[in-house]
């Protein structure tokens, strides 16, 4: 590559390295915080803009010394090869002296990077990497970073954070008054709204949230696993967004979309959850191959770009509660199944080999019959797993019921995020 125009790109990209000033803090740094002091490489990971770039901006505000910070996500570094990697490492230290903190944004579109990260780590450099890519992060991660690197996952915002930017003082209460009760609420209901995609947040652009799904759609999947066809993915992510938490199998959405076979459906659905756009949940069993054989749920990995993106003849809010409270699990670094035998239960979550919660998610109880519906599948789910507590997330209803297997604790779904 032009050394000439790698220099251009280096100092352009400085110029533009700011954080915005109406920034919302992130809890990933709080992650992050111990990992400066190991030797190992920290890459993050997530959806395209979902903050990672701003993060690791905020991140290197903390470091005297952190001008190596480059951005592979910009059309001129086409040609950049691997051999590249040292003339970048030399145009750094002419630029800005030498320095030992590495920054590196979307690192995985330059093919066999992870050698040149092994080298700097080898060489005793501090290494911080974003990427946009599970799987090839995982893939390549395996085969030259293995024991030299610590990989974080990062979401969109969660309501935690959008409460902590516009009300703080509301997670500083240990009793929630009336009218905490009421910002809260509100708060939710925008996040319902909105999501938590920063920009979307910052200008409500519908046109962005399409054009980020389209760069995910032809960048990350079409590009990248050379389909030859783009209609057939769109109609599964069409199908998909539009069944949000409802259970669905790789044959029967072969036939509805007009794919050949279910292995197809199978591989893009592996696609669409390698670049972070959607995650599938499986059908509890102690059973390993039965759980690959049982229908599976869909997520997204933002309500309001599933909202977009599908199809619904109503709000349908129970789907888009369902998914909060999927993305909610994830961000705590849950396991995360749903249970059904003869009732349904949304979420059971399992820690150290077995099942040790139960969730079930719904707006409100519209009837007694629907509220003992959720009762009795959460019910169910408690007796078969043994476990004494569960807990039933609505919009607004707050009790504890007492049965049998133990207590049922009914609570809004904000305060439960916070």
């Amino acid at each position: 590559m032009n050394p000439d125009l790698l220099k251009e790109i280096i100092l352009e990209q400085k110029e533009l390295q700011s954080v915005p000033s109406d920034l919302f803090e992130r809890d990933i740094l709080k992650k992050i915080e111990p990992l400066k002091r190991t030797n190992d490489a920290v890459i993050i990971t997530g959806i395209r803009r979902c903050g990672k770039s701003t993060a690791m901006q905020q991140l290197r505000k903390q470091f005297k010394h952190a001008d190596y910070c480059f951005s592979f996500d910009d059309e001129r570094l086409e040609p950049f090869q691997l051999t590249d990697f040292q003339i970048l490492h030399e145009m750094f230290v002419e630029l800005f002296g030498v320095q030992n903190l590495f920054f590196f944004d979307e690192i995985q579109n330059i093919q066999g990077w992870e050698r040149f990260i092994r080298r700097l780590h080898n060489q005793g450099e501090k290494i911080y990497i974003t990427g946009s890519n599970a799987t090839l992060f995982s893939r390549e991660l395996g085969t030259r970073l293995t024991g030299r690197s610590v990989q974080v996952e990062m979401y969109p915002y969660s309501f935690r954070e959008y409460v902590q930017h516009y009300q703080p003082e509301i997670l500083k209460a240990k009793v929630y008054s009336t009218q905490q009760k009421g910002i809260a609420q509100r708060l939710f209901s925008q996040y319902l709204d909105l999501g938590g995609i920063p920009e979307y947040i910052r200008f409500g652009e519908k046109s962005y949230l399409q054009s980020l799904y389209q760069g995910i759609l032809y960048r990350d999947i079409i590009s990248r696993h050379h389909l030859t066809s783009e209609d057939a993915i769109k109609k599964l992510v069409l199908y998909l967004a539009s069944h949000v938490g409802k259970e669905f199998s790789y044959s029967e959405t072969a036939r509805v979309i007009g794919l050949a076979s279910a292995s197809t459906v199978s591989d893009y659905c592996s696609y669409l959850q390698e670049c972070y756009l959607c995650f599938f949940v499986n059908r509890y069993s102690h059973s390993l191959n039965k759980q690959l054989l049982y229908h599976k749920k869909c997520y997204f990995i933002d309500h309001a770009l599933a909202r977009l993106v599908g199809f619904r003849p109503t709000e349908d809010r129970g789907r888009l509660f369902e998914n909060v409270v999927f993305l909610e699990l994830k961000r705590r670094g849950e396991e995360i199944y749903f249970h059904k035998e003869k009732k349904e239960c949304d979420f059971v979550v399992r820690r150290e080999g077995r099942i040790d919660q139960s969730f079930q998610v719904c707006t409100f109880f519209s009837s007694p019959e629907t509220k003992q519906r959720e009762i009795d599948g959460l019910v169910e789910a408690m007796q078969t797993y043994s476990l004494n507590q569960g807990v039933i997330l609505t919009e607004h209803h707050e009790e504890s019921i007492q049965v049998p297997e133990g207590i049922i604790n009914i609570m809004p779904i904000w305060k439960w995020l916070l």
